[in-house]
């Protein structure tokens, strides 16, 4: 890999904390898209928030051609589901979060007074009655409890906790051997940045795009792509490229042959598939090519599963990718991802875009 100039500095780093350890939860994302903008608002001409939240930031509003860079904003979490008459709380998923890590985890429940504090219990080691004939309980959806120090309905509800309530980890980013970035919801706040360090290189580069830009922090995606579903209708863009997360295949449990060959610190990955447009992923390919980035290739089949399949199959069709970072431990609250790799998706991006012509045809063939 050429060594090239680093890209975060202290200033986008200390935004990137403040940003990832705000909560964003799906469908409560407007705290963090208030931070998004602030920052971004130097870089940018005009920006929008559409009616559930999704943020976007536009260079060259007035340009005919559109060019999307997009990233989703939203975190998994929990709902209050069920207060039970001793104060204990059941729970919901709010997108895809993982009941087998809750025990023992650390939560705030957002209610219209603040945070409530409370932590997903447990039964000790010696009291879950395992034996020859009953295997150990392990934690289920239907099994797995939060504790906010009350003993009644009565009391949890005068905290201002009522079903409905969002519930998010309180772990936050931290730096791990001064390699890589570990928390909760890099999935995918961490797009969110990169595409703000995107529109910060361009305009302290001084670089002038031949086209309208729309950087956008879409929300919902953790509950079926529907920010970008939403988003893309109003945009009516002519391009997209889109950056998510995907597995890094290297840690044990995990079945490279079955989930693909990614790993931290080996580069974007970039994905062939349907809902990828190859024309576009070639012009992203042989960009990585000439910028000497590294980069690592995945298979989709029938989707992405990412915000790349609500652009591609909108309306008539709009050519899309995808960059994707790979990343550790995905939907924990130890997701990890390489700094290398952050500054590899964005200088990709950067690069990409500078190399769109407006009016750029992607279709196959005329």
């Amino acid at each position: 890999m050429a060594k090239r100039k680093k890209i975060i500095n202290k200033d986008s780093e200390k935004f990137l904390f403040k940003y990832l350890n705000n909560t964003s939860p799906t469908g409560y994302e407007s705290e963090g898209q208030k931070i998004w903008l602030e920052y971004l608002k130097p870089y940018i001409d005009e920006h929008f928030v559409d009616t559930y939240g999704t943020a976007v930031a536009i260079i060259n509003p007035e340009a005919k051609y559109k060019v999307v860079i997009e990233a989703h904003a939203d975190e998994i979490s929990w709902y209050v589901h069920y207060i039970t008459k001793d104060g204990f709380i059941y729970v919901r998923r709010n997108g895809g979060s993982d009941h087998m890590i809750a025990p023992s985890k650390r939560v705030n429940i957002h209610t219209k007074k603040g945070f409530v504090k409370a932590i997903f219990g447990w039964p000790a080691i010696h009291t879950r009655g395992a034996s020859a004939s009953k295997p150990e309980d392990t934690p289920k959806m239907n099994n797995i409890f939060l504790d906010c120090g009350c003993t009644s309905k009565e009391e949890v509800e005068k905290l201002g906790v009522h079903v409905g309530c969002v519930i998010t980890y309180e772990d936050e980013l931290m730096v791990l051997n001064k390699k890589y970035y570990v928390g909760r919801a890099l999935d995918n706040r961490i797009g969110g940045f990169m595409i703000a360090e995107v529109a910060r290189m361009l305009k302290e580069n001084k670089k002038k795009l031949p086209f309208g830009l729309y950087i956008t922090n879409a929300v919902q995606e953790e509950v079926g792509l529907r920010g970008a579903q939403m988003i893309v209708e109003r945009i009516k863009p002519d391009v997209a490229i889109v950056t998510d997360v995907c597995h890094d295949t290297q840690t044990p449990l995990v079945k490279a042959k079955l989930q693909g060959d990614t790993k931290c610190g080996g580069g974007p990955a970039v994905t062939t598939g349907p809902a990828v447009q190859n024309n576009l992923l070639k012009l992203i390919t042989d960009t990585a090519k000439k910028n000497k980035i590294d980069i690592q290739r995945q298979a989709a089949s029938r989707s992405t599963g990412t915000d790349t399949d609500a652009f591609a199959y909108s309306d008539v069709g709009l050519a899309s990718a995808l960059i994707s970072l790979p990343l550790k431990y995905m939907h924990t609250t130890v997701e990890t991802v390489a700094y290398s790799d952050i500054e590899d998706c964005i200088q990709l991006m950067y690069q990409s875009l500078l190399t769109i012509k407006a009016g750029q045809d992607f279709r196959y063939f005329t």
